[in-house]
């Protein structure tokens, strides 16, 4: 075939991809509520050969594709579920979903693990591998629920222990690049979110000496804990505390009789995350009690996620394999972030995580970015709009070679 006939077959095969990509983005559904995207899902892995199981841990999808002929077992993993975002892109498939969008690029994450395993199936007929690989639809990724359900409702038991799980997750980098963390040390933080309820007595906004007002008492709580980082954490130590959610009140002339804030807890290791929770619970213990709470403040864990340390010798050898498919100038090494992920929930045990950044900002979008002095839209913006013709090639290239390369190592598949 000719280069024009290459690039054009290339194009089709990536069509169906691009389709699948921009239906889902403007079909966004929450976590826990993914059914019409664990359904798309679910179709576009039977169309490439998988035995498809759906229903897993609760709307989670799981496609397993195998050569016939011994060899490792190999886990694709992406996320079903979108944020409660409004979209702001101002795209032509935007989100038709009423408060809701793909602001964190799970849906170029399906599409480019649907591509991979296209490309998978048609390397199996050629005979290019042996093994199996298990593609997993992952739910509720951003409640940092899912992984751990998948899990508690047997998907090693039910699909095999996997020799290697691969994933990668979309960042405002440059679109047609990817970056990895430095061998053995974490990519992404450890995480704990807290739902806490601050306690008062109710009045009339007229007579405040009657009442105790947990807005008060909860606005010290939000600027007091800023200092959990400012004046408790070393320097070199990466910890955030972030109050994504305070809600109070109904009427500017009642005052009402509790406050609800919700906290995300951040830390690259397991122990700063301990030192900053019990940091968090005391300050809000003690500014309840200097604003004379009739109640201590309540305290819920909504959830927990480790650190996500890939592994060494996996990374090595999947950014090996990028480096030879998209050249040194598109391999990046990143220091490690702050963003949480549930991933290395799949590793716990022993299992080999291999997890990579794939970027997403077109040229266009970043030199206005620069020109107007600011980053590009981050993930969870309202604004964040992958390059789709840039970043989804790459993705399905990224995680397709990843695993063919471990599919063709003359390995024994765990027992």
């Amino acid at each position: 075939m000719t280069g024009t006939a290459v690039a054009a077959a290339e194009r089709e095969l990536l069509r169906p991809e691009v389709e699948f990509y921009l239906d889902l983005h403007a079909h966004p559904e929450l976590s826990g509520a993914e059914r019409r995207t664990a359904a798309r899902l679910a179709e576009r892995l039977a169309a490439h050969g998988c035995e498809v199981t759906r229903g897993v841990g609760g709307h989670g999808v799981v496609g397993v594709l195998r050569s016939g002929r011994p060899g490792p077992t190999v886990l694709l993993r992406a996320e079903l579920d979108a944020l409660p975002v409004a979209e702001e892109t101002g795209l032509p498939y935007a989100s038709t979903t009423p408060g809701a969008m793909h602001a964190c690029g799970h849906d170029l994450h399906l599409a480019a693990l649907t591509g991979a395993v296209g490309r998978l199936a048609r390397a199996r007929e050629r005979g290019a591998w042996g093994g199996t690989v298990v593609a997993v639809g992952q739910p509720a990724e951003e409640t940092l629920e899912g992984a751990a359900a998948l899990l508690a409702d047997g998907l090693y038991e039910r699909f095999g222990v996997p020799d290697l799980v691969l994933a990668q997750h979309a960042a405002p980098l440059p679109a047609g690049t990817v970056a990895h963390a430095v061998p053995g040390a974490p990519l992404m933080a450890a995480s704990v979110t807290l739902d806490v309820v601050v306690h008062g007595r109710g009045g009339h906004a007229g007579t405040p000496q009657f009442a105790v007002d947990p807005v008060v008492a909860a606005a010290a709580v939000v600027l007091r804990l800023q200092s959990v980082v400012a004046r408790e954490t070393a320097p070199a130590d990466q910890v955030v505390v972030t109050v994504g959610a305070l809600h109070a009140g109904e009427r500017a002339n009642v005052i009402p009789d509790r406050a609800e804030l919700s906290l995300s807890v951040r830390a690259l290791g397991e122990e700063s995350l301990a030192r900053a929770e019990a940091a968090v619970r005391r300050v809000v213990t003690a500014e309840c009690a200097a604003s004379a709470c009739p109640r201590d403040p309540e305290f819920t864990v909504t959830s927990r996620s480790p650190a996500l340390v890939p592994d060494a010798r996996a990374t090595e050898a999947v950014r090996a394999t990028h480096g030879k498919l998209f050249g040194p100038g598109r391999v990046a090494v990143t220091a490690p972030v702050t963003a949480t992920e549930d991933a290395g929930r799949f590793a716990e045990g022993g299992v080999p995580l291999a997890y990579w950044l794939l970027g997403t900002v077109g040229a266009k979008a970043w030199r206005r970015a620069l020109a107007d002095g600011g980053p590009p839209a981050p993930n969870h913006s309202p604004r964040f709009a992958p390059d789709v013709r840039t970043a989804l090639p790459t993705g399905i290239e990224a995680l397709g070679a990843a695993a063919l390369t471990a599919l063709t190592e003359a390995k024994e598949p765990t027992k």
